[in-house]
């Protein structure tokens, strides 16, 4: 038995933001929309997708965002991704350096962070 791989991620965001979810893993992250399947679409909430990974965004009543724990997304042209985050006014941090990799902290609209890591070279 081993494990092959991660499916997607869940992050957790407050009923009735879709829009705003929307807005910022589309807009910022440049991931699409897939289309939940209709058992779990009453639920609320959105998934993105590149074809490669997955980010699930569920409904959580008594939301709370997750300010520490966050998933690592490796990119290219982390500036761009910088760029965009600032045109959508979120919110961002840095933090120490990380060898071989420039790196920033971004929360999407709901408090959530992501950390945004590129390698060099």
């Amino acid at each position: 038995m081993t494990v092959l791989g991660i499916d997607h991620i869940l992050l957790a965001m407050p009923p009735g933001e879709e829009a705003k979810a929307r807005a910022f893993y589309t807009g910022v992250l440049l991931l699409a929309e897939k289309v939940k399947p209709a058992a779990l679409a009453a639920r609320g909430g959105a998934w993105f997708t590149n074809g490669t990974i997955e980010v699930h965004l569920g409904v959580e009543k008594d939301f709370r965002a997750a300010r520490k724990a966050h998933p690592a997304f490796v990119v290219r042209d982390l500036d761009g991704f910088v760029a965009r985050a600032r045109q959508h006014g979120c919110e961002m941090a840095e933090d120490e350096p990380l060898p071989g990799y420039e790196r920033i902290f971004i929360y999407d609209p709901f408090g959530n962070r992501l950390e945004l890591i590129e390698p060099h070279g």
